[in-house]
């Protein structure tokens, strides 16, 4: 049986299996220190669209026929399909995978619905409700600046502490048996509102959600820091990650060793221009598909814990003067035996 640890981790009976994994991103991600590992790299971000709308629902639409590809299945063979983005009513998500004849579970999670999609998606299979998920996230730079902050033909100028969403979409097929990485549990993170109201500071919004889902991690298994290879999450940027180590410190942890955060691993901040680093939905989507999933694979990394992060602000909410929640869900990855696609 599934075993609950506390109020908001659960250990499955039977590790659910990461059968494959898949990453297609636009050409500035293609340029950053990653480019090497992602599986595609589009030369046109706007996919021959005319719309960056539409152009995200082909990277969502790519990708998903290509993690299929990799994981040896067909849409047949998938039971639910576990995904959404950062637009108004998940249209990137809605028109990328309508042709998929598959039950649909959109998610909003913001920039954490990677680990919301691979949180649930693996208690369904724990739960004897699935044996195949598909599940993943996009996000598109131009058209989250058009909707969150400035239409780009402004050239606003970004402080700072602003962050560049991430163009792209990642894709994992979970699985009840199988080869590959494990996921053996999951921490699922609850709403942290700390009165952050600056939509260009986004990791200083979203990094007490991420302390507060660590702490409640640690606390609820007994484990530490150290018992983690890396610990990685979603996009809090170089703002949000120095703000986290410095909030654990107080806590009595010490994350200075071996916690990083895709945001700033996905971007070079000084020859690409990109402030504090990347967000996105698919900051972590494509960055744990992409460079993460093969080290598990290899067995590089024996353990991680991966906590996608996400500020659950709205273009409505901004206007309104609302403050910026957030949330943070953290899912426990472990080196599978055998090979990885």
């Amino acid at each position: 049986m599934t075993k609950r640890i506390g109020r908001q981790t659960v250990a499955f009976s039977k590790p659910v299996v990461i059968r494959a994994a898949a990453s297609t991103v636009g050409k500035k991600e293609g340029e950053g220190p990653l480019g090497q590992y992602f599986d595609e790299i589009a030369e046109d971000s706007m996919m021959g669209e005319d719309s960056w709308e539409k152009a995200e629902s082909c990277f969502v639409a790519e990708n998903m026929a290509l993690v299929l590809k990799k994981a040896g299945l067909t849409h047949e063979d998938i039971q639910y399909v576990l995904c959404g983005d950062l637009l108004n009513q998940c249209m990137g998500t809605t028109f990328g995978i309508k042709d998929l004849p598959i039950p649909f579970l959109g998610l909003f999670g913001a920039c954490s619905t990677m680990g919301e999609a691979m949180s649930v998606g693996a208690m369904l299979i724990d739960g004897g409700f699935a044996e195949y998920v598909l599940g993943g996230a996009s996000s598109h730079f131009c058209a989250a600046e058009k909707q969150f902050r400035f239409p780009l033909p402004l050239g606003i100028q970004r402080p700072q502490s602003a962050t560049r969403t991430v163009t792209g979409d990642g894709a994992v097929v979970l699985a009840k048996e199988g080869e590959g990485p494990q996921i053996t549990m999951v921490t699922t993170g609850k709403i942290i509102d700390m009165g952050i109201t600056d939509a260009q500071n986004m990791g200083a919004a979203m990094a007490p959600a991420a302390v507060d889902l660590l702490l409640a991690h640690f606390q609820e298994t007994g484990r530490t820091p150290q018992d983690y290879d890396v610990i990685v999450t979603g996009d809090l940027g170089y703002v949000g990650h120095q703000l986290v180590v410095e909030l654990m410190a107080k806590e009595g942890y010490d994350m200075s060793e071996n916690y990083t955060d895709c945001g700033i691993l996905i971007f070079d901040r000084e020859t690409q221009d990109t402030h504090s680093g990347g967000s996105g939905c698919a900051c972590s989507a494509v960055t744990f598909c992409g460079y993460f999933y093969p080290k598990l694979c290899s067995g590089e990394i024996n353990r991680m814990l991966f906590i996608p992060t996400g500020a659950l602000l709205s273009a409505d909410s901004a206007v309104l003067g609302l403050t910026i929640p957030a949330v943070a869900h953290g899912v426990v990855i472990e080196s599978g035996k055998g090979s990885c696609t």
